[in-house]
């Protein structure tokens, strides 16, 4: 053997040791997205650093935490009851979801933070929920409070035409997140999807979830 053939398979061999390795590591089971039959399309989700704790004040005026909040499946929504028309459409969508997944007999929690806590106290956020569904939370907070959330969620927003203490409009994220207890955020819709398809998807995270929780592991 020259020492050019020696090259070429000492060469070869390395490269094949290569792939192997990443193989292994791109094809082991924690790699493997355990909610990918639920995707649309190929791409898998990769929600892991989205959300965090939290405790806010609810449409009751309870402070309530994240455990209590999202103690099970949610659809989060960040917007504000001001909100001339995008805002009552998401949610209105959203809260349609919920009740087409309450006649499947899948609960899912329909939940709204303010990102306009000036003008959205508790009992303006209570009017707005009880108008959307009747298990909806209503969530609001301090300026520093509402701030810390979103960011958590990678959600932004912008007060506008702040010298109208008033009527005042806020530009913000119009994506709803759907979070499962143990899985955390799983998958984000955006507003152009109609309820049924959100409703199908949901149900689809929401079952994988289930038969992992039976089998007693984690997603």
């Amino acid at each position: 053997m020259t020492s050019k053939d020696r090259r070429i398979l000492i060469f070869g061999s390395l490269i094949a040791g290569i792939l192997l390795v990443a193989g292994a590591f791109w094809l082991s089971p924690g790699r493997a997205d355990p909610f990918a039959v639920c995707r649309k399309g190929t791409v898998s989700g990769d929600f892991g650093g989205l959300g965090g704790s939290f405790e806010l004040t609810d449409q009751n005026g309870q402070r309530v935490s994240d455990g209590q909040v999202l103690a099970e499946p949610a659809l989060l929504y960040f917007g504000y009851t001001y909100c001339p028309d995008v805002c009552p459409l998401d949610n209105a969508r959203n809260a349609e979801t919920v009740s087409i997944l309450d006649q499947q007999g899948i609960a899912v929690r329909p939940v709204f933070i303010s990102v306009d806590p000036g003008r959205d106290t508790p009992e303006v956020l209570k009017g707005f929920a009880q108008a959307m569904h009747p298990r909806m939370i209503g969530l609001t907070g301090t300026p520093d409070e509402i701030a810390k959330v979103a960011k958590s969620w990678r959600s932004y927003y912008m007060v506008n035409d702040q010298d109208d203490p008033e009527n005042y409009l806020v530009d913000h994220t119009t994506s709803t997140y759907l979070i499962i207890p143990a899985a955390g955020t799983v998958e984000i819709f955006g507003r152009d999807i109609p309820a049924q398809e959100v409703a199908d998807r949901s149900a689809c995270f929401v079952t994988v979830a289930a038969e992992f929780d039976r089998s007693g592991k984690t997603p």
